[in-house]
């Protein structure tokens, strides 16, 4: 593969009435809130669906005894023909209708020879935001064991010509239509159009064109830690390896959706705090003697009914989500009782500020035009500055490939 994004062999489920049920959202949702997977697990039952093959991160504090689950499932799905080929070294193109409009996207494999989540990286692929390498170790237990993967990986691209996917979209009337369906729990709708042949071809190469202009070619939007868990499993299995296995072996590659930055229903949202266990009151006072502030709308810190905004008057160039965050580390380290928890949406951060022992910290929004200069500026921005969406928009499992 001479691009850094390109066609792949993509698994789906067999047929409509197997796909029903099949697609869930990204594991790294919901992950203060266990009702939203019970009420997933309550709707799925025994039918087959991505949740039995993910492993949701409000489970991790259970242990690790779902991973033998998945396996078996993943072999189940194989050797029954749940999963199938549906697209042999082509492109799936997938249309999302959320609540931002028709999210278009591409979904094909990611050369991880050609990406770097490390802050210096001049990889043509790089992460958006500081990688928490303590969060790769039980990922790479949950994929050195499995058969198949399935992505939540969002990769954004700086087309603002719209080459490359707004084309396919145009056109998609001509196109196999792979998928059509509701997804559960206010999710929304999907359809994924098959792109194969003498297209997939063309499309390979305006990718070709496309990344020999910068030295930065797709950014991670979502799921950095999974491609970076994805990342590490491939730098194990390298060494083992001849340099004639090393070109084609499936593991050097990771299943992931290309999206346009630009596009109209992509929208940056905030990625709120909340923590746990803590003095509300406390916890301000600490914060406005650690930084200069005043009134203002920079962070507001929400606790017991109550609502308390602050401008941050000193912080120069810097993000206010970089002095917050570098503040509660410093603070959590201080506080081992208090936890913290990274929300998506304004519904989940009201609703878990208003639980007794609880404080929110809410964020405003970052400019997503000012992401690839950020980037190519200054390296990664800091951890969770931004979300693409609000927690239902995420990307849902659906597209699978073998990766032994």
């Amino acid at each position: 593969m001479n691009t850094c994004f390109g066609p792949a062999d993509i698994l789906l489920p067999r047929d409509g009435e197997t796909a029903a049920l099949w697609p869930v959202v990204a594991c790294d949702q919901f992950t203060s809130q266990r009702e939203y997977w019970e009420r997933a697990a309550a709707l799925v039952g025994e039918k087959p669906s991505a949740l039995h093959i993910v492993f949701p991160e409000v489970y991790l504090e259970d242990g690790f005894d779902r991973i033998e689950s998945i396996q078996q499932h993943i072999e189940s799905y194989l050797q029954e023909g749940v999963l199938t080929e549906k697209v042999h070294q082509g492109y799936v193109l997938v249309e999302r209708i959320t609540q931002s409009g028709a999210r278009i996207g591409l979904v094909g494999m990611v050369d991880l020879d050609c990406y770097d989540y490390t802050p210096e990286s001049k990889a043509l692929i790089r992460a958006t935001e500081g990688t928490v390498t303590s969060r790769i170790p039980p990922r790479v237990r949950i994929r050195e064991g499995a058969q198949v993967e399935s992505p939540h990986v969002m990769l954004l691209c700086d087309d603002r010509q719209q080459e490359l996917i707004e084309p396919l979209y145009a056109q998609r009337g001509q196109l196999p239509l792979l998928y059509d369906l509701e997804l559960m729990l206010r999710g929304g709708h999907l359809r994924g159009y098959a792109v194969t042949g003498d297209l997939a071809e063309r499309v390979t190469a305006i990718i070709e064109k496309q990344q020999r202009r910068s030295d930065l070619y797709l950014a991670v939007g979502d799921g950095n830690h999974s491609l970076a868990t994805a990342k590490t499993c491939w730098e194990r299995l390298k060494p083992s390896l001849s340099t004639a296995q090393r070109e084609h072996h499936p593991a050097r590659y990771a299943l992931a959706e290309l999206v346009n930055l630009h596009c109209p229903a992509l929208n940056f949202e905030p990625i709120h705090r909340v923590l746990f266990h803590v003095d509300a009151g406390e916890l301000i006072s600490a914060f406005t003697a650690a930084v200069p502030c005043e009134a203002g709308e920079d962070v507001v810190f929400l606790h017991d009914g109550c609502r308390r905004g602050l401008k941050l008057s000193a912080r120069g160039d810097r993000l206010p989500v970089d002095v917050l965050q570098e503040f509660l580390d410093r603070y959590l380290a201080e506080h081992p009782e208090t936890g913290i928890d990274y929300v998506h949406g304004t519904a989940a951060l009201e609703e878990l500020s208003a639980r007794p022992g609880n404080c929110g910290v809410a964020l405003q929004a970052m400019d997503k035009n000012s992401l690839f200069p950020a980037i190519i500026a200054g390296g990664v921005l800091p951890r969770k500055t931004f979300s693409m969406g609000e927690a239902e928009e995420k990307r849902y499992y659906m597209e699978c490939r073998k990766i032994v």
